[in-house]
């Protein structure tokens, strides 16, 4: 079963930039999505975007779309990678970074398989 890991948060100032990494272990097949969600105290977990693995379709939530941007690293003889650029950030980006598998087109919403822990994002002066 494919297992997935975050990595990359950290604290920035507000209109700065962040690259949040999602490793992929044990990827098993060509066709999959993965997603990108956070989560900030006392509020529902949120989709920010999602990325098909095999045909580089991409979708993004009105809350980010134009500042955030999602990309597929293939990398031979080492974990596969899926990258979350953040630029201009503001303090409401504040959250846990969490990302997922799923199957079927890109999409928001719906059932994702698997799951990380999450990496934490804070941007603050």
């Amino acid at each position: 079963q494919m297992e997935v890991e975050e990595s990359g948060g950290g604290i920035v100032q507000p209109g700065g930039s962040l690259t949040l990494v999602c490793t992929i272990s044990k990827r098993d097949r060509l066709n999959f999505l993965l997603g990108w969600f956070r989560q900030a105290p006392g509020k529902e977990r949120e989709q920010v975007g999602a990325i098909h693995w095999n045909l580089r379709d991409t979708v993004y939530s009105d809350s980010v779309k134009g500042r955030f941007r999602i990309a597929a690293h293939a990398r031979e003889d080492q974990e596969d990678r899926v990258t979350l650029q953040m630029n201009n950030l503001k303090p409401e980006d504040t959250a846990v970074y969490i990302c997922a598998v799923g199957k079927g087109p890109v999409r928001l919403g719906g059932r994702w398989d698997t799951w990380g822990r999450g990496t934490q994002v804070t941007v603050s002066t």
